[in-house]
């Protein structure tokens, strides 16, 4: 059974839609035909995003929101409906990281990770959960990364994060697939963005890291998207409570 990747007619939400994956994804969704609605804190990079997907000649709407905040998640959802009538796909992909030991990182950084990258997933999966059970059927994507499975130093409380996100995933695609709604997860490994600018930016740690990939190489954020657009097309249909690796190899070693 051959399927093709065409969106045309779906409205989805990218949060952290502003910059490095989540912007790739944004255009990735748009590039097959979904009007899409970008999400973060930063206005100036979400308006940049915005006429980038309108330059496809898809629709974009940005919509500045702090996922800390429960009141302004449920304001995204409604303004989704509110503009395009529908949420048919959610990539939560907005996270946040401290790079500190164990011993070193504060209880508030902690709570700062766990918040945006955990808590902020169920907040906004639920308000768009009911929609999309209204419209009986719907894609989440939850952005995690091997970290999930690997630990790395410096990255405890973002990897841990990231595996309650791999279990929510799970949790939400068992609680949901009885009303149409297909949870699955993408895992990049080490990708060329902003957020781990400061290790593939110092070319004697880039060369170390990269020696560990069996490819070689880090990603870069377009590699990300493809099975992010898999995930949301008629080709994973069958598919739920899943999480795609994209990592260069990075879980053999």
């Amino acid at each position: 059974m051959g399927f093709k990747i065409d969106l045309s007619g779906k409205v989805a939400i990218v949060t952290g839609g502003g910059r490095g994956i989540g912007r790739a994804i944004a255009l990735g969704l748009a590039g097959a035909g979904a009007s899409v609605v970008i999400a973060g804190r930063t206005a100036e990079q979400l308006s940049e995003a915005a006429e980038q997907i309108r330059a496809t000649g898809a629709k974009a709407l940005p919509v500045p929101t702090d996922l800390t905040d429960p009141q302004q998640i449920e304001q995204l959802a409604a303004k989704t409906v509110e503009t395009f009538g529908r949420i048919d796909i959610l990539v939560n992909n907005a996270a946040r990281s401290f790079l500190r030991s164990l011993l070193d990182l504060r209880e508030d950084g902690w709570d700062k990770v766990f918040n945006t990258n955990v808590k902020a997933v169920w907040l906004l999966s639920r308000a768009v959960a009911r929609q999309m059970i209204e419209q009986k059927g719907g894609r989440i994507i939850n952005i995690t990364t091997v970290g999930a499975e690997k630990a790395e130093l410096g990255m405890a409380a973002y990897g841990c994060s990231k595996a309650a996100l791999k279990m929510l995933t799970r949790c939400m695609a068992r609680e949901w697939a009885p009303f149409g709604i297909q949870v699955n997860a993408v895992g990049p490994g080490l990708t060329r963005t902003a957020f781990s600018q400061p290790i593939w930016s110092n070319p004697d740690i880039a060369k170390h890291v990269t020696s560990l990939l069996p490819m070689g190489r880090i990603a870069e954020p377009e590699e990300i998207v493809p099975a992010v657009l898999f995930l949301a097309s008629d080709g994973a249909s069958y598919m739920t409570g899943q999480t795609i690796y994209v990592d260069g190899g990075a879980l053999t070693t």
